[in-house]
């Protein structure tokens, strides 16, 4: 998984040199999604090509290898995959959506196994493709014969890609894939880009031909337009917490759907699931991030991974909602991650989940354990006593509106978009100069508790940027403003001005700088 901060990656950055084949820049800096939901793709008639298979074949390196970047974790361990992936790309001029699928075996009852089979069978549902990518060093095995079998059911075009296949040489590793009856067979590298090329252009000649983009050829010019208006006002918001605290119910909850795998099992979501849901006319990006957890608590390669690439997702963000499940109180690792948000910058609502399980008093099985006693201790069962704790718990996210729900039930859950529609437009809130001005001589700043060495007179100020925003103080001398006098002003803006659920980025500057 080491890479560069940009990379060439497709088709052809690897194996035989083919002319004209389009090669896609990989930006690691910022997280990809799939840029348009199953509706709106659809309906722009962009046809769907799903890629699936057993377990730890190559999927994934497929995927990013198509879509061109690293949409997915990729890694030798089995089943890293769970929830379905979507990306977007484009091959000979043609766009195509592809959708990554968790590791399919048809016959196990196990409550994981069982849920990515039921994500694949949604993905084969959508797709007007499908890619059964197997592992060209393993033998033939039953759960490959039953996984083709399925597939047949679909209807859909399929094909055989013969993967870790790495060169010339090993073409013969094919041969014995001949028994699965799949006539398209392609022998590939989704690693080094092998192959590839003659696997997208089999794919297209089997797709229909674009019959909505012929027709008129205006459309899609103002459809294109269109949409990248719309992405241009599209708040993406992450889902953030610490593992089974209730994150992918919410989601599912929120975009009234199965989109994301539930289990009582922490650490079920790996991979970043992204949807998109329309409200009041504006869209927002709910993602469901991997639960953050300590170093010291993660010991697969996946679990590092998924959190390195939860906190990435984080930094994506426009807002973020930090979930607490309210039978455990806010905890130190609640904390630390409500700091990862704040620090860079993230608006935030706190989601207090399973409140239910509060308010019912249900009784423990067991006699509870003393750590049970003391974060019983520490969540009171009236709300405004909560409420108060968890202020007191994180001092720092003062300007946070809570919200007290039951995801699973769904209870509370509508009072989330009202708030996320008020969050955002306060994010991107501007306040003049001559309002700062006018603001800066009502303050009386002889109220703030600052050493006299710490003070200093400010002349001027001005709101130099928004999402965060961020304020620029003119100041009759350099100096480091004093925590306490940075905290009395931006209680100050916030009183004056609101920026309800984000924080405030204060900056000074001497005159003569």
């Amino acid at each position: 998984m080491a890479a560069t901060n940009a990379e060439t990656i497709g088709p052809a950055a690897q194996g035989q040199p083919r002319a004209a084949v389009p090669t896609l820049r990989l930006i690691l800096t910022q997280p990809t999604y799939n840029s348009t939901s199953t509706l709106a793709t659809t309906a722009a008639g962009i046809p769907t090509v799903a890629i699936v298979g057993r377990p730890n074949v190559g999927k994934s390196t497929l995927f990013n290898r198509i879509v061109g970047s690293r949409r997915a974790i990729v890694g030798d361990e089995p089943g890293i995959t769970r929830d379905r992936l979507y990306g977007d790309a484009e091959w000979e001029g043609r766009r195509l959506r592809i959708v990554d699928t968790g590791g399919i075996l048809p016959e196990e009852k196990d409550l994981i196994p069982s849920e990515i089979y039921r994500q694949a069978r949604v993905a084969l549902d959508e797709a007007a493709a499908i890619i059964m990518v197997i592992d060209g060093r393993t033998e033939l095995a039953g759960p490959d014969l039953e996984l083709v079998r399925l597939l047949r059911k679909a209807n859909r075009p399929l094909f055989l890609a013969v993967n870790k296949v790495d060169s010339e040489k090993q073409s013969s590793l094919v041969d014995d894939f001949h028994r699965l009856g799949i006539q398209k067979m392609f022998p590939i590298s989704a690693e080094h880009g092998r192959g590839i090329d003659d696997l997208l252009d089999a794919v297209l000649e089997s797709l229909p031909a674009e019959s909505s983009t012929t027709e008129n050829t205006e459309e899609p010019t103002d459809a294109k337009t269109t949409s990248e208006a719309e992405d241009v006002h599209e708040v993406k918001v992450a889902i953030i917490g610490h593992p089974n605290v209730g994150k992918s119910t919410l989601l599912n909850c929120l975009t009234s759907s199965d989109r994301a795998i539930v289990s009582p099992i922490p650490g079920t979501t790996r991979d970043a699931v992204d949807e998109i849901v329309e409200h009041n006319g504006r869209r927002f990006r709910f993602i469901d991030t991997a639960g953050i957890r300590r170093k010291g608590k993660t010991h697969l390669m996946a679990e590092k991974l998924s959190v390195v690439m939860a906190r990435k997702h984080l930094e994506g963000a426009d807002i973020a909602l930090l979930v607490i499940d309210a039978t455990e109180g806010v905890s130190q690792l609640d904390a630390a991650i409500a700091g990862y948000a704040h620090e860079s910058g993230r608006s935030l609502i706190i989601v207090v989940n399973k409140w239910d399980l509060v308010i019912s008093g249900k009784e423990k099985d067991a006699r509870p354990t003393k750590a049970e006693r003391m974060r019983e201790s520490k969540r009171p069962g009236d709300r405004d006593a909560y409420e108060e704790r968890l202020r007191y718990e994180l001092k720092f996210l003062n300007y946070a509106p809570i919200v007290f729900i039951s995801a699973e039930s769904g209870k509370g859950t509508e009072k989330i978009f009202p708030l996320l529609e008020k969050v955002a437009t306060e994010r991107r809130k501007r306040v003049t100069t001559s309002q700062m001005n006018r603001f800066i001589e009502r303050v009386d700043f002889e109220r703030a508790s600052v050493p006299v060495r710490s003070r200093v007179k400010i002349l001027y100020m001005t709101q130099a940027s928004v999402a965060p925003p961020t304020f620029v103080l003119f100041t009759n001398r350099a100096v480091k403003l004093h925590f306490s006098y940075q905290r009395f002003l931006e209680n100050q803006i916030r009183a004056a001005f609101g920026f309800v659920g984000t924080p405030i980025w204060i900056k000074n500057r001497a005159r003569d700088s």
